[in-house]
């Protein structure tokens, strides 16, 4: 059971999102809306969670309710989900994506924190058990597909929702561990900031966040630019699906062997790289063996990061720390990407702008590198 619950979980939260994440900006489309309405609608979501991330995992570790602030997040979420249909004015509806954004936030997180806690001393397991999601993706984008596509652009909301129901069931028995001996919250939170650790560390989470953000939300914008049809598109995100399936499989092996933070530093480098093929060598049959790659950077980034942040976590902080670092990839790096992104591709073009941004991320994830390894060497000589 303490791997059976979590896998269900990723599997329905992301079954629940094949439905919904890739029809927002579509739903907004139908309802009239101008481009700069879609963009704030669609940018306020980072932003709110960044908050809401950080706020209730941190709520949580300080009350010790973890499960009952879970639950009040996920029901609210789908409560604004279920009604978003109902809307038709960009007034109304500002508010409630700004309350779905602040409660759906926490939920991966929790689920994280969860996940690990019930794993004991076989964290390593934890992309084993995260592969459900990629499954629950995988078998449930084409049922999406075809529900939308027969029935209307507002059953991706009342598929997540319904969904997202069963989430709330499966979190009932979920157990974040034992309370024990610990710090004040406010002593731990000065512990992690004064930490050179977690600055290292959220500086390339940020780096995930701006890279994940660009390849996920201009890669279909700029797969059409090069001529490629909806099949072709499909078959693309058929091949990054599956390349995670091995990646997270092994992942414990992969952990064992490189340790949480050098597999970071992998997968990140790999990103950097990623985006730079997608501009250097630009036609179809390149970008779908690309896709082979997807496995090696954001499955993998996000195991290790999970990892790591659980295993430099002070106690009575782990949820807490989930939260931080959906916070900076989610949050601040992703608003900062759609930033970076909207504007170099309106500039110098979606070829140009993986170009760039790939080699920024090559450039960042090389001083991080560098910074840490400086760290590492001072603290063995015994320099503060």
């Amino acid at each position: 059971m303490k791997r059976v619950l979590p896998f269900s979980f990723y599997f329905a939260y992301f079954a629940a999102a094949a439905f919904l994440q890739p029809y927002i900006i579509v739903y907004f489309d139908t309802l009239g809306f101008n481009g700069a309405q879609v963009g704030l609608l669609a940018g306020m979501v980072p932003l709110v969670i960044m908050v809401g991330a950080t706020l209730w995992t941190g709520l949580a570790d300080a009350k010790l309710r973890h499960k009952q602030i879970m639950s009040l997040t996920i029901l609210v979420s789908v409560l604004a989900v279920a009604i978003t249909p109902f809307i038709k004015t960009f007034a109304l509806l500002i508010p409630i994506v700004f309350i779905y954004a602040l409660f759906a936030a926490p939920i991966t997180p929790f689920a994280d924190s969860a996940t690990l806690s019930m794993l004991g001393d076989k964290k390593d397991m934890y992309g084993r058990v995260r592969l459900g999601g990629t499954i629950g993706w995988g078998l449930f984008a084409p049922l999406a597909a075809v529900i939308i596509d027969s029935y209307g652009v507002r059953w991706a909301f009342w598929g997540n929702a319904a969904i997202m129901v069963f989430t709330l069931i499966i979190c009932q028995s979920f157990t974040f561990g034992q309370p024990g001996e610990r710090e004040p919250i406010r002593a731990n939170i000065r512990k992690m900031l004064n930490d050179r650790r977690w600055g290292l560390f959220l500086c390339l989470m940020f780096l995930g966040g701006v890279a994940f953000t660009v390849m996920n939300g201009f890669l279909f914008p700029y797969l059409i630019d090069l001529g490629m049809n909806g099949i072709t598109r499909g078959i693309a995100i058929t091949i990054a699906t599956i390349s995670e399936i091995p990646v997270l499989f092994f992942s414990n092996y992969l952990i064992d062997r490189f340790k949480a933070l050098g597999l970071l530093f992998i997968g990140m480098l790999i990103t950097g790289l990623r985006m730079i093929l997608y501009a250097l060598l630009n036609f179809q049959a390149g970008i779908l063996i690309f896709q082979l790659l997807n496995g090696l950077t954001s499955p993998l980034v996000l195991v290790a990061a999970v990892s790591y942040a659980n295993e430099i976590a002070p106690e009575g902080m782990k949820a807490t720390a989930q939260g931080l670092v959906g916070a900076t990839m989610f949050g601040f790096g992703a608003a900062a990407g759609g930033a970076a992104g909207g504007l170099l591709r309106e500039g110098v073009g979606s070829q140009a702008m993986f170009l760039l941004l790939g080699i920024v991320v090559l450039l960042g994830v090389g001083v991080i590198y560098l910074l840490e390894r400086n760290h590492n060497i001072r603290q063995l000589q015994g320099i503060t």
